[in-house]
């Protein structure tokens, strides 16, 4: 439960909003959760956006009486109705997913050289095998992971970051995103990778979550230093640390932020008010959504049908 909804600042003109708590203090800001304005001293951060010390208070409160659920965690939604379960299940069956692809990988192995592994070179991303025509690898090679530390990493940024995401714009778009984000980054790896090197990862995709979360936080209308500081910290690892696909990250990330961006903001700007339902607002974004799914395979297609470099050949 939560405590009664409260209008945010008005928008209109007239004198300024005022804080909830202190009167005499007129502010722009104004609880995400709750939507009452309130001055910086009022409000503490949160996932998304700020919480007012009433809705933190509350939570206390509620806590004493029964333990908070998944939906509780304060993640005010930025699409209409979003479905949205009482667990993270969406990150928890990604994170399975890899884990098992991972696993059997390293049993086929016999270790975790995983090229020793039929289904990792089965499923890697290789260009001129994708030229080929093996065009699932685009979307397979999302699934895998060279080491322990690289699903380790990978899976704990899934955890941290499609918690939330998922509650923000519910179950569907979610994966939605999150699949836009992995074919962006094989895209990218095709138009402008090098023509011999194996690329295999999840990360892709989890930048396109960290481009997701930006959007939301502009949207929320919070402040976006700390999440632009850590894309930009993990663009400059990406550079400086060998052996890192820093075009699957770029173009995770860019896919990634679009397709949510097409998701939040696009039925603004498309439909009218009166137009401006559920439903249309649904529609657009998973058209939108479609859209980047389309240009990222096709410039995977384009790519792989002019392709005149390296040839491989398994014997």
């Amino acid at each position: 439960m939560t405590g009664p909804q409260y209008p945010g600042p008005p928008h209109t003109a007239g004198p300024p909003a005022v804080c909830f708590r202190h009167p005499d203090r007129p502010t722009g800001l104004a609880c995400s959760r709750c939507g009452r304005p309130a001055c910086p001293e009022c409000l503490r951060p949160a996932a998304v956006g700020q919480h007012c010390v009433e809705c933190l208070r509350n939570d206390g409160v509620q806590r004493s009486v029964a333990a908070p659920t998944f939906g509780d965690r304060g993640i005010r939604p930025m699409v209409a109705k979003p479905m949205v379960g009482p667990r993270p299940y969406a990150t928890y069956t990604l994170i399975a997913l890899n884990l098992a692809i991972f696993a059997l990988c390293a049993m086929q192995a016999g270790g975790f050289d995983m090229l020793q592994s039929p289904l990792f070179l089965d499923w890697a991303l290789v260009k001129p095998l994708v030229a080929d025509g093996e065009y699932w690898r685009l979307l397979t090679a999302g699934f895998l992971h060279f080491s322990i530390t690289h699903v380790a990493v990978n899976m704990l940024s899934l955890f941290i970051l499609g918690r939330d995401l998922e509650l923000a714009i519910g179950i569907p778009r979610y994966l939605g995103v999150y699949m836009t984000a992995l074919l962006g980054g094989s895209a990218a790896v095709m138009a402008f990778g090098p023509d011999v090197s194996i690329n295999a990862g999840a990360s892709g995709a989890i930048y396109g979550l960290m481009g997701a979360v930006l959007v939301v936080v502009l949207k929320a209308r919070a402040s976006p230093t700390p999440v632009i500081s850590i894309i930009v910290l993990n663009l400059v690892l990406s550079i400086t640390v060998p052996n890192i696909s820093l075009l699957a990250h770029v173009g995770g990330l860019v896919f990634g932020a679009a397709a949510t961006a097409a998701i939040i903001f696009l039925p603004q700007w498309l439909l009218t008010p009166e137009r401006r339902t559920a439903a249309a607002s649904a529609r657009v974004g998973w058209f939108a959504i479609a859209a980047l799914v389309v240009m990222a395979l096709a410039v995977s297609v384009v790519v792989g049908m002019s392709y005149g470099g390296i040839r491989v050949y398994v014997g």
